[in-house]
């Protein structure tokens, strides 16, 4: 998921001329209906490989070119679109040529001409998906060798091709990886471990909590050698995969290599339904630090575990927690804002606007606070993304918690997924989202209160800037709202805490000496300085909230 960006997720089977249904089923979906892209896994979908008839993709890219014009955020014409598709057919063969001419559409294979076509009008959608499937058929049948491509193919290269004509962030996936892109979101039939392949088999990385695999014994590092009585050496990753996951309640048989053990184990696991884990929880000294490593529809839950847990009074109430969102590249909207929640009592948590009616929408926050009123730091670097820049922004913008880091990615479209009739899905930007106080995140991202990738090298040079008022970064640059499609004004503001990367050492230490020393913390949120104190490099113990 090298891709970072926020989601609606819609799914639909209307046939060609559903657009007003297809439209009110969109306003019927209400807030809860998004989603940000996540990690990569398999889902449990129906359904195998077929050839597509005309018909069919004609269906296909109709319903695509009707999407994405009642969808996305700029007006955009089916005819521009289906000529970028057709004009990437020249990925798949070089000698391909698509061209428009005086109200005709003619593919030709070099010198020869191979089909020609009338234009319909610029935003007939049912027309010009079925001038493009006339043409892919056109293409398959000119490809007689046994290379001809395969339908799905071709459909993605096309796809490719018009999406590639919009923003970075609207793509399309076929039918295997969208149905990956599902069981990231609303997880699978599996058992519950990560893995990597070894010379001896399948090695175990880690058992996820409260997971079948946890529940029958296995354990960390070790080696899967059988599954369901057949070897797992030479096998691809997906092919074990595959093979480890199933329907929810079917067993599958493992034989496992461990280090303490002379002969194989043999172990049988019972399928559940695995969503990935992305919470995280760990003492630091007396700081609770909470990774968040993204959002799905388990996030909320498992970090409302954790937060209980931290501020169980048997384990002694910490003196603060950390939220570390570092390489966090989003999630489900609605556990952002639900986790937003969970340290909010009230107050917007964020907004989004775009071209269609139903793009403006609004999250509030409601009275429970589970984090029990504890300083709060957030965590973000130059990765942390769309979901995770939500939490920030919010918690930052209404006074909850104090942001450390670096500027964040500034992932701040909003896409909508569309499931297709090949079971392909279109991820299609329709939307921006704006931080409480009003100011959009896109290019520009969330900009920490104390920076740790400018000139200070270390955290001792950090507190001092705090001590001395060069930090906090003011409120004002914090909150300045910039045009999305001015770079130099984005890279500008940016250039108040350049983005990192990489995780450092000193966003830990930091945190762990704000949350240690409660004056200083209070000068992270913009509290006043106690100038008769300055000398003696030690905040003032009466510095009140800005």
């Amino acid at each position: 998921m090298g891709s970072k960006g926020y989601f609606i997720v819609r799914e639909f089977g209307e046939g060609i001329g559903a657009s007003s249904a297809r439209r009110g089923a969109l306003r019927r979906l209400g807030a809860l209906s998004v989603a940000f892209f996540m990690v990569a896994c398999a889902a449990q979908d129906s359904g195998t490989p077929a050839k597509q008839d005309l018909s069919q993709a004609t269906r296909l890219f109709s319903v695509g070119f009707q999407d994405i014009t009642d969808i996305y955020i700029e007006d955009v014409s089916v005819s521009d679109l289906a000529l970028a598709g057709l004009g990437n057919l020249s990925t798949v063969e070089p000698d391909i040529a698509v061209k428009n001419d005086i109200g005709q559409v003619s593919v030709s294979f070099g010198d020869q001409t191979a089909g020609v076509f009338n234009a319909p009008q610029k935003f007939d959608a049912e027309g010009w998906g079925n001038l493009t499937a006339t043409a892919l058929k056109v293409v398959r049948n000119h490809k007689v060798d046994s290379n001809e491509p395969e339908p799905e193919k071709l459909y993605e290269v096309v796809f490719d091709g018009v999406l590639g004509a919009l923003d970075n962030f609207s793509r399309y996936a076929g039918r295997e990886e969208a149905r990956e892109n599902r069981a990231s979101r609303d997880g699978f039939g599996g058992i519950g471990v990560r893995i990597r392949l070894i010379d001896a088999g399948v090695q175990v990385l880690s058992v996820m909590e409260d997971t079948p695999a946890e529940d029958a014994g296995l354990q960390d590092n070790d080696v899967i050698t059988m599954i369901d009585n057949e070897s797992t050496v030479g096998l691809s990753q997906r092919e074990i995969v595959r093979r480890l996951r199933g329907p929810l309640r079917s067993a599958v048989n493992l034989g496992v290599l461990r280090d303490d053990k002379p002969e194989t184990i043999d172990i049988q696991v019972v399928r559940a339904h695995i969503v990935p884990q992305t919470v995280k929880y760990a003492r630091l000294g007396n700081i609770a630090h909470i990774r968040v490593s993204g959002f799905n529809q388990s996030t909320t839950r498992s970090l409302r575990e954790k937060l209980k847990l931290a501020t169980d009074e048997a384990y002694g109430t910490p003196a603060g927690i950390v939220l570390d969102l570092r390489g966090n590249p989003g999630g489900l909207l609605d556990q952002a804002v639900s986790v937003s929640d969970l340290f909010l009592t009230n107050g917007r948590i964020v907004s989004t606007h775009g071209r269609h009616p139903d793009s403006h929408q609004y999250f509030d926050a409601e009275p429970e606070n589970l984090a029990k009123d504890l300083p709060v730091v957030v965590l973000v670097n130059g990765n942390s993304a769309s979901a995770s820049e939500i939490v920030a922004a919010a918690l930052q913008d209404l006074g909850r918690a104090v942001v450390i880091g670096s500027s964040s990615f500034g992932k701040g479209t909003v896409q909508t997924v569309l499931r297709l009739p090949n079971e392909g899905e279109l991820t299609l930007t329709w939307a921006r989202f704006h931080a409480p106080s009003g100011y959009g995140l896109s290019r520009r991202g969330v900009i920490p209160d104390i920076c740790t990738s400018g000139s200070a090298t270390g955290p001792d040079e950090v507190l001092d800037l705090l001590r001395t008022g060069e930090l906090p970064i003011d409120q004002v640059t914090r909150r300045r709202d910039v045009d999305p499609n001015d770079v130099q004004a984005a890279e500008t503001l940016r250039a108040n805490c350049p983005p990192r990367q990489g995780e450092a050492d000193i966003d830990i230490e930091v945190a762990q000496r704000l949350l240690g020393d409660p004056a200083l913390f209070t000068l992270a949120q913009g509290g006043t300085h106690n100038t008769a104190q300055l000398d003696s490099g030690q905040a003032a113990t009466a510095a009140t909230p800005q």
